[in-house]
């Protein structure tokens, strides 16, 4: 369905990170088709146990709307960078402390994003032991996640789309 949603492209690219790569993964053309985003949430919801699901902005937002309707879990969502104003707060949503958080993601590579999310989280008291992603790029991210220990469940791997 990534494919056919022209989600994964391949040919020669520059990511963020200035690294080349012979694919490139647009998770936000699948999530904003509501046919895909609906299977990515069904797939996703085997995997999902816990008190709320989370996702960063932007690209995990979709993702943790969608999981959060499919198991019937309040969701967080986690800005980037502290609001400038009002709360200053990096969460939407409400979160209690103890609250066990399933973190969505949509492409993974080094696990930078995730590895930030889980932190904001932690530090509101949350218990963070998983994170579920569309596509691995398995560059990384299993590792440093790792390290964290937290478990990363991927949905499709790099390996799965260059084969």
């Amino acid at each position: 369905m990534l494919e056919e949603c022209g989600a994964v492209r391949y040919g020669d690219f520059t990511l963020t990170s200035g690294k080349k790569s012979k694919y490139y993964v647009d998770i936000k053309k699948a999530s904003t088709r509501p046919d895909v985003l609906r299977a990515i949430a069904r797939e996703m919801a085997v995997f999902a146990d816990g008190d709320r699901v989370a996702g960063m902005e932007l690209g995990a937002v979709p993702l943790a709307a969608a999981l959060s309707l499919e198991i019937d879990l309040p969701f967080v969502m986690v800005r980037k960078k502290p609001r400038t104003h009002g709360t200053g707060s990096r969460l939407e949503g409400d979160l209690e402390p103890g609250d066990r958080v399933i973190i969505v993601e949509d492409v993974a590579t080094t696990g930078g994003s995730s590895v930030e999310t889980v932190k904001v989280l932690r530090e509101a008291g949350a218990v963070v032991e998983k994170v579920l992603v569309v596509v691995d790029r398995e560059e990384g991210a299993l590792e440093n996640l790792r390290e964290m220990e937290i478990e990363l469940i991927a949905l499709v791997k790099a390996r799965d789309l260059l084969s």
